[in-house]
Formats: structure tokens, sequence, C-alpha cells
């Protein structure tokens, strides 16, 4: 069972190596996402101009005037002082021909004073990369990792790391499973407890010579992380495959509240739905809900999909937007035909599966501890990627040594022996 065990490990590992070395520095990265982003792009993220805010719809307007082949999607109205107002934008369907427009950028920063636009770029671009879109270039490699749409799906990537993730988190038993020490054979000698002889797994031997500490590395860096790397592992998958198997099997053994976007098949790109109803009577009609609901904070932002027909509308403080607990803020949700209450969306409250779903995010994020634990899944990042070099590392060791060892071993026959001989001189040619 054991040396099964071991084959497991090792070509499983060998297999998602790469793509959680990549995760892992990403994801080192991206925990400071915002912060990064505003420290490399101060052009597009301070604004300058003093004095009262224009009203924010009417910008949104100014933009789609500028900009005739795009539309808002995405539309902020809780901006701190001092910063600027960041509009997500999608390109329009050419009646013409039926295809989305690519313009180039999907947001546009504008001061919400002079109503100047300060800029645009391409949120997550694959190429050309910038100083401004590098942090959403990472962002995007971390669960994706930018594979092109193919055969009209465009989500490859996606379902590749949740793959992996999945692989991942179950392999995670394996690795715990093989650290375990093997039941000594035989009593003629005085056995030690299990705890003593466990315990050298979680030591470095950090003078041992480089196969050892790349052993020791791998095996006692994976037990004392294993629970933060189960939980990175698992939430990985569920967010990746949350709509293809994650929420699914949830429904199917617990009490989950669907949202909206969960009981709605979306449309193609290129056959978005068109809001019969703008912003503005949207947002009333959210506030008027939210006071009846008796929800304090303020409308934060709102945004349309439309590829679903659904607005969200969601309320925070301008430095609250991840929420308690990073679990994001109350949202309302709205048809964009008719205007109807949808489904709302509520930080840490519904059954106890709506909770357990609700906290994927900010358990793979560290956000649920606010910034010791982004400070801890950045460290995580690390320790992924150096997991994923010593295990590679350990396993090309392994197979060094066992070459020799054949080679030695047919040596002993002269005609094993020239075999071997003339199979090296083939290789090295």
């Amino acid at each position: 069972m054991r040396s099964l065990l071991v084959l497991v490990h090792r070509w499983v590992g060998l297999f998602i190596a790469g793509f959680l070395f990549i995760s892992g520095v990403t994801g080192a990265v991206i925990s400071w996402d915002h912060e990064l982003d505003e420290w490399l792009n101060p052009q597009l993220m301070d604004a300058r101009s003093e004095g009262p805010a224009l009203p924010v719809l009417e910008l949104a307007q100014q933009i789609e005037a500028r900009h005739p082949t795009v539309q808002v999607s995405f539309v902020p109205l809780a901006a701190e002082p001092g910063h600027s107002l960041a509009f997500g934008v999608e390109g329009r369907v050419d009646p013409a021909s039926g295809e989305l427009v690519k313009p180039g950028f999907n947001q546009v920063f504008v001061d919400p004073v002079s109503g100047e636009e300060l800029g645009r770029r391409e949120w997550g671009a694959v190429w050309p990369i910038s100083q401004q879109n590098f942090i959403s270039f990472l962002y995007v490699l971390h669960y994706s990792l930018h594979m092109p749409e193919m055969w009209g799906i465009d989500r490859w990537g996606v379902w590749l790391m949740g793959v992996v993730a999945l692989v991942w988190t179950l392999d995670c038993f394996t690795g715990f499973y093989l650290t375990l020490p093997v039941r000594p054979a035989g009593l003629a000698l005085p056995r030690k407890s299990g705890w003593q002889r466990w315990m050298p797994a979680w030591r470095v031997r950090w003078r041992g010579g480089s196969y050892k500490l790349n052993f020791d590395l791998h095996r006692a860096g994976s037990l004392w992380t294993w629970g933060l790397l189960f939980v990175v592992a698992f939430t990985a998958f569920s967010l990746n495959l949350y709509r293809e198997v994650f929420f699914p099997v949830m429904s199917l053994v617990s009490n989950v509240t669907p949202s909206p976007f969960d009981v709605r098949t979306p449309t193609p790109e290129n056959r978005p739905i068109a809001a019969l109803l703008d912003y503005a009577p949207v947002l009333d009609a959210a506030r008027a809900e939210a006071a009846q609901r008796g929800w304090s904070e303020p409308v934060g932002s709102v945004f349309y999909a439309r590829t679903f027909g659904i607005y969200g509308v969601q309320f925070f403080q301008p430095e609250d937007e991840h929420g308690a607990g990073g679990v994001g803020p109350r949202t309302l949700y709205l048809d964009g035909q008719d205007g109807r209450m949808l489904g709302t969306r509520e930080p840490w409250k519904g059954t106890a599966a709506d909770i357990f779903v609700q906290a994927q995010f900010p358990l793979h994020s560290g956000r649920i501890l606010g910034l010791p634990g982004r400070i801890l899944i950045s460290l995580m990042g690390v320790v992924v990627a150096m997991l994923s070099v010593t295990g590679v590392v350990i396993w090309w060791k392994k197979r060094k040594s066992r070459l020799l060892t054949g080679a030695k071993s047919a040596n002993q026959s002269p005609v094993a022996g020239q075999e071997v001989v003339m199979a090296m001189k083939i290789y090295k040619k």
C-alpha cells in the first residue's frame, strides 16, 4: 500500500508542480494587488482636483459619449478622498457584424471632481505587459494561466487550474500519510513511541547535504503548514470549479441558497441581454429596498452583468469594499428588464452551507483574518513554490540514483554491461 502511495504522490506531484509554482509565486504577490497597483500607477489612481464631486452617473454618460463603442458595466459610487473613480466598460455588439467590439480597454479612470479622464487600460491583458496591467496580468495568470479561447469557450485555464487544485487537495492526504513512520518489524529491540519515530519528519537537517536538505524542506515544510495547504488547495478548487462542480455537489449534500446567477444560464458574449432600465431607476429602487431592510451603509457600486441580465447594487463605506472578514458587501440583485428584486446577499448570513460558500474567497485570500491573514497567505505562496521545486529536485536526484544503480548492476554481466555502455554513448550523442 505504501509503495503504491509513494508512486501516486511522485507522479501527481510532478504533474502539478509547475502549475503550483506559478500559482504560489503569483499568489504571494497578488495578496497585495490593490496596494501594488496604486504604487505602480499613481497617474491612474490619484485625483488632484479639489471641490465637490460631479454626479457619478453623469460621468458614466460622458465616458460612453467619448467612446461610443463601449458601454459602462460597473459604476463606482464610493470614492475615497484623493482617489479616482475606476469605471468598468465592455465593448458593444457591432450591429453590422454581430460581433463584440474589442476597444482595447475595459477600465476608465476619471477624476470625480473635474470629470477628466486620467487614463484607460485593459485589466488582465496578456500582451503587451506594462506597468499599468502588470498586477492584473499576474492576477489572471494565477487562476487561469491566460489560456486562450478555444471552440468558443474561454474557461479552459480556469477549469485546468481547478482540476489541478482538486488533485492537489486529494494529494494533501497522500503526502501526509507518507510522513507517518513505518511500523517496525519484529520485537527484538525496544520500540519507540509513534511520536518519537515521527519527530524526525518535522525537523530539517540544515547540514546534511543538498539531498537531505531538499527532502527535509519538502517533508517538514508540508507538515508544519499542512492545514493551510489544504485550505488553500480546497478553496482554489471550489472557486475555479464553483459552477461546474462545487455548487452542484453542495446543493446535493446541504441546503444552499442559490444566487440569481446560479439559476440563470448566461447568454453568449456576443448576444448580451440589453437592459430596459438604466442605472438611475435601479439605484432608486435599491436604495428604497435597503432602507426597508434597515441597512445603514450607502450605495458603494452598481454593476450590470449583461450575459445574465442582472443588476447588482452593493452597499458599503468607501474604505470597506471587501466587507467584514473579506466576504464582500451587502448586495441587492435586480432584473435588468423590469427592475424586480431577484435576491440578496448579506455577509455571514444564511444557512450553514451559505456561510461556508461565502467563506471560500476570504479563506483563499486570507482576508478572513485581515492584514495578518494576507501576510500569512503571501508567505504560503512562497511555501507552495518551495514545495514544488524541492519535490522535483527530490525526484530528479532519486532518478539519477536509480539509473546509476541500474548501470552498476548491468555491468556485472559482460553482455548487459556492453548494452548499457552503448546506450550511454547514444544518449550522450
